[in-house]
């Protein structure tokens, strides 16, 4: 990874207090700028006064689930990408129906699995705007 990819900020909402301790410590590791929040409520002041450039979100928290925040982001900040993880199977196919760009990982997974899919995420971009 290079320099240029530090300036990726990352908001994650996490209400697993440990979870959230953990995605953080290994996305700041990697590279990326973190803002971690408990509930979606609380994401969304963030959002509009901020710039981000990923929604990492729980799916099942409490207040405001991460699917509904993931779409009143999508409003707010219609180019935010989305990445989704869960512990719950059965959520997984309603998020993709209810944000279809978004990518899902689900829990159980290794944090270096995680770092991954958000490099992929990225590095993807960068070489579409490269063409």
């Amino acid at each position: 990874m290079n320099r240029d990819d530090a300036m990726f900020h990352i908001l994650l909402a996490e209400d697993d207090e440990v979870m959230r301790e953990y995605l953080t410590r290994a996305l700041t590791r990697s590279g990326y700028r973190v803002t971690a929040v408990d509930r979606g409520t609380a994401a969304l002041p963030l959002l509009e006064s901020e710039r981000f450039d990923l929604l990492l979100t729980d799916i099942v928290m409490p207040e405001m689930d991460g699917i509904e925040l993931a779409q009143r982001a999508a409003s707010l900040v219609p180019d935010l990408r989305v990445m989704f993880i869960t512990g719950f199977a059965a959520v997984t196919l309603k998020a993709g129906q209810a944000v279809p760009n978004a990518r899902v990982l689900s829990k159980p997974f290794h944090l270096r699995d995680l770092v991954m899919e958000v490099d992929r995420l990225f590095a993807k971009e960068s070489a579409d705007g490269a063409i």
